[in-house]
């Protein structure tokens, strides 16, 4: 698989072709929709190829079209997502083709995907996970690294680009001297911004950069006690219209139990604390060797002024439950400014 250059699956495009449904995935080809990132191309690659290979049925590639759908999220990159509407803006054009039937499902990363979605639409799929921590990459600015402390190569005030408020806040909790601006764009923008000497150090999700054939860029890879990966991170999430029986009797063949669990509780602890994207929050769940559920959240204020931890485990199939359990914790313990 060439991460750099992935391939298409019949002709792909901006262009949405045809209103028709289709009510039997055997009969015509299955539109995908996919943002038009490099790594959602690949990801959207990853998904296809899966299905190929365990559904032999579908008669291989040419069962596909791949439909590269820009969305809003993409189009407007100088401004924080937070003030733009949220990450519901990385699917929200693409929903309205599920809607409309111009696709028949999507595939997405499922750390930017909202936890509600418009009647009829729904989280059907989710593919084993990568992994979810985040890493840190340095630039050339940066000191030797110390593996008891991932930030002490940063010098002191260094300017360090990221997006995510949920980074920011952990970061600034744990070195209140350091800045931070505001960094958007795909893998490759944003490394390129860093290479350019614009910023001391930015946060990745190791889970791409691994996609991309590119891990070797992380300097560090962050301990998810330390920095709490956000919730549905390094999962590849579809989505599709709930009533189309046709096309779910397919992705059921790529779901992992694993991940849905994890995503499960992940998912409703973020619905319980009703975060935004103003609102700093991580969620990271992982089996146990005895098959239960371990699950740790984390909110906090965006400057790193407060910070609260905590986790809690029980059974896989409790999996929604502990996670709104835990969020109603952790809410009703933290300050209301931070849920505003």
């Amino acid at each position: 698989m060439n991460a750099a250059t992935p391939r298409d699956h019949r002709p792909a495009g901006s262009a949405l072709r045809g209103s028709r449904a289709r009510p039997n995935p055997r009969e015509a080809p299955l539109r995908v929709g996919t943002r038009g990132s490099p790594l959602a191309r690949l990801q959207t690659q990853i998904v296809l190829e899966l299905l190929s290979t365990r559904c032999p049925g579908l008669g291989g590639e040419a069962a596909f079209e791949e439909h590269v759908i820009r969305t809003t999220g993409d189009a407007v990159q100088h401004r924080a997502l937070a003030e733009i509407g949220g990450k519901g803006l990385f699917a929200k054009e693409i929903h309205e083709a599920l809607l409309n039937r111009r696709i028949d499902f999507a595939v997405h990363s499922l750390k930017d995907l909202e936890t509600g979605f418009a009647p009829g639409i729904g989280l059907v799929c989710t593919l084993t996970r990568e992994d979810a921590r985040d890493a840190l990459i340095l630039g050339a600015q940066c000191g030797a690294i110390d593996p008891a402390d991932p930030y002490a190569c940063l010098p002191a005030g260094a300017l360090v680009g990221t997006a995510s408020v949920r980074r920011q806040a952990q970061l600034l909790h744990a070195r209140p001297d350091l800045r931070v601006g505001t960094i958007r764009g795909n893998v490759q923008t944003r490394l390129g911004k860093l290479a350019a000497g614009d910023y001391a150090a930015t946060l990745l999700a190791l889970a791409g950069l691994r996609r991309l054939g590119i891990e070797d860029r992380a300097s560090v890879v962050l301990d998810p006690d330390a920095m709490v990966p956000a919730a549905g991170q390094g999962i590849i999430g579809i989505t599709a219209r709930t009533d189309d029986t046709a096309v779910l009797s397919v992705l059921v063949a790529i779901d992992d139990p694993e991940a849905k669990a994890a995503a499960t509780a992940e998912r409703a602890m973020l619905a319980e604390l009703d975060g935004s994207c103003r609102t700093p929050i991580g969620a990271h769940a992982r089996l146990l060797a005895d098959g239960h559920l371990h699950l740790t959240g984390m909110v906090a204020r965006a400057d790193g002024s407060f910070l609260l931890k905590r986790s809690l485990h029980g059974a896989a199939e409790d999996a929604a439950r502990i996670g709104a359990d835990l969020g109603a914790g952790l809410r009703a313990d933290s300050p209301r400014d931070i849920f505003g």
